[in-house]
């Protein structure tokens, strides 16, 4: 039975944002919610100046509306459930205020990072609160291993760890046409699978509608994109896998099935800290996609590595929860 739910979860994610597009994206160039192309990025950004941003307003209404919609009907919709919603859509608000200020106010770095960092802390608070109402366990297992460990008092930090850096890591590597689209699917389709085989079908119903989301959004995402997901979808995906993480007790494979995630952020910090250290860069530019575009790679050709190196990292999360 599980099987078919969440087949249809899947379905019904992806329809509703494959549906909803054709309206929010025209609705989105009227309201005048375009991007704007820092001066500094590649040159080839240039001519994607104007592209509608913010469609991930679309991600997180069909994610939500599928997850509760299905979980409603087939089963019960539990507290994880709500911590799952919270935590998507509160991360998924500081990205649309992070757009709104951008491309209305028209201040290129939107939310200043204190600001950000403050939002990012209440929400992560609110999600830690909510773990200890439902007397979440602080003991952590090591992948691959029988090996567990208590954190006692040390794992609220961890948990804000998580949500902070995840959602940050994430919204780095949104910088290409469909780059975070896909992988953020295969992520989550990865979690999916765990979710279903550790019987927590509520995350698995999430993960699953989540990917429907972002499918049905790279139907227009995908190169030469028409619409961008802005830190609106960005941020709201970062903190919602980094939840399932946590509410799955898989908050190690996180850092091995979001890989991707994980080496766009060393890039961005290995190259600040060569720079602050020798004067000099590592790479061409970070994170590491501009890098390969400043290369010589095309925009495609990128994407699609990345969409594949993501693959090996959730089949080796996979691999080391369910094989080894």
């Amino acid at each position: 039975m599980i099987e078919q739910v969440l087949l249809f979860t899947l379905v019904a994610s992806f329809l509703i944002a494959v549906l909803s597009s054709p309206f929010f994206i025209p609705l989105l160039r009227r309201l005048k919610f375009g991007q704007s192309i820092r001066d500094e990025g590649p040159k080839s950004h240039q001519k994607k100046q104007g592209t509608p941003t913010m469609g991930g307003i679309v991600i997180v209404l069909a994610l939500v509306i599928a997850t509760y919609a299905m979980t409603a009907k087939f089963f019960a919709v539990t507290a994880e459930t709500h911590l799952l919603i919270l935590v998507t859509l509160g991360y998924g608000l500081i990205g649309f205020l992070d757009d709104f200020i951008k491309v209305v106010k028209k201040r290129n770095l939107g939310l200043t990072s204190k600001q950000k960092l403050i939002g990012q802390l209440i929400i992560a608070a609110l999600f830690f609160i909510g773990l200890r109402a439902i007397d979440f366990s602080t003991e952590i297992s090591v992948p691959g291993t029988d090996f567990s460990f208590d954190l006692g008092w040390f794992y609220p930090v961890l948990v804000v760890f998580m949500l902070i850096g995840a959602s940050n890591a994430v919204n780095l590597t949104d910088g290409l046409d469909g780059l975070l689209a896909g992988t953020a699917a295969i992520a989550f389709g990865a979690f999916a699978v765990l979710s279903s085989t550790i019987l927590q079908f509520e995350a698995a119903i999430f993960c699953v509608a989540v990917v429907g989301a972002v499918l049905g959004f790279l139907v227009f995402n995908a190169h030469p994109a028409k619409v961008f997901m802005g830190d609106t979808g960005s941020l709201a995906l970062g903190g919602a896998i980094s939840a399932v993480a946590i509410l799955t007790k898989l908050e190690i494979l996180l850092v091995i099935i979001g890989g991707v995630f994980v080496i766009e952020t060393l890039s961005v910090m290995i190259q600040v800290a060569s720079f602050k250290l020798t004067r000099k860069r590592v790479f061409k530019m970070s994170p590491l996609h501009h890098h390969y575009e400043l290369s010589g790679w095309s925009e495609w050709r990128i994407v699609v590595t990345f969409w594949l190196v993501g693959l090996v990292f959730a089949a080796l999360g996979i691999y080391l929860e369910v094989w080894v």
